[in-house]
């Protein structure tokens, strides 16, 4: 069998499996993707990287030259976007939506299980690293774009700081420099909680894409998609091999910037009315195109 229909079999279908399940019973079972979110956002997700971040063995330099790149790569890429809007004419709603799918990759509940299925187990920490390093910037980027007319960069990065998956990076980390040791019972109830994250995350993508209703395809969605899908991975691709970052490392990083647009980036255009419909149906076109477009980037890895 050819590498990429075996690399689409073996590494995205299982989750495209899982979208498309929560994709079918969300409306038929009347399920409401913001609890499911919620539940992610403040106790799936925070158990995840507890979980991870307490017993990861990874060296200092490496986790700052993938945090170096990944912040570099969200400004490039926003700073990029801005531009194109602006030279391409459009309004400065539409050029923070841009900004906003640009930025902000699904590394959640989408590039967490990409990243285990391509790299295995073990590529879960540097994944995790990348997870909470995306989801700070881009919501950091993102929110300011998004209320650039109306609130501040430091509101928005002190709204960054206090997601919950972040609030538990720094006991994790103590606790593993510390080389403590749990309790079981709180250890067995951090694990069952992390170990439902992935699947957790993946139905509620489902049900929310389901929710978005038929996309309408324009230019803008085209040219936001090609940011998030192509750009994004190429800047990152450049600056962690100019960083000598080893061959799974730099490929967990590369990935990780691939992902499609997060969900989350519909709700910040729907919370701050910043053309919900262009994010939305960005978001989905994103989603469907990463089924050819990560494919063939594993396969270039």
């Amino acid at each position: 069998m050819p590498e990429l229909a075996l690399i689409f079999i073996d590494t995205l279908v299982p989750v495209f499996l899982i979208v498309g399940l929560g994709y079918w019973i969300g409306p038929r079972l009347q399920i409401e993707a913001r609890s499911l979110a919620r539940s992610a956002y403040y106790v799936f997700a925070p158990a995840f990287i507890f979980q991870i971040l307490s017993v990861a063995d990874l060296a200092a330099d490496v986790v700052f030259r993938v945090v170096g790149a990944l912040v570099l790569t969200t400004l490039l890429t926003g700073a990029l976007a801005f531009v194109a809007g602006r030279m391409l004419g459009r309004g400065g709603e539409v050029t923070a939506a841009l900004i906003l799918v640009a930025v902000y990759g699904n590394v959640g509940n989408f590039g967490l299980p990409v990243v285990t299925f391509a790299f295995g187990e073990q590529a879960l920490p540097l994944a995790g690293i990348a997870f909470l390093t995306v989801n700070a910037m881009a919501f950091l980027v993102g929110v300011t774009a998004a209320t650039w007319h109306k609130s501040s960069p430091l509101r928005a990065f002190g709204t960054a700081l206090r997601t919950p998956a972040l609030l538990v990076a720094i006991p994790a980390v103590l606790v593993n420099v510390g080389d403590a040791t749990l309790p079981l019972f709180a250890d067995r109830a951090i694990g069952l909680l992390a170990d439902a994250m992935i699947p957790v995350m993946l139905l509620t993508l489902g049900i929310q894409l389901a929710a978005m209703g038929r996309p309408h395809i324009s230019f803008d969605v085209v040219l936001g998609s090609s940011f998030r899908l192509v750009l994004a991975p190429a800047i990152t691709a450049l600056l962690v091999f100019g960083m000598s970052l080893e061959s799974a490392d730099a490929g967990v990083t590369i990935v990780q910037s691939a992902m499609p647009a997060a969900v989350f980036s519909s709700i910040i255009a729907i919370e701050h009315d910043l053309v919900p419909d262009l994010v939305t149906t960005t978001v989905l076109f994103t989603t469907i195109a990463s089924a050819v477009t990560l494919a063939l980037l594993l396969v270039l890895l």
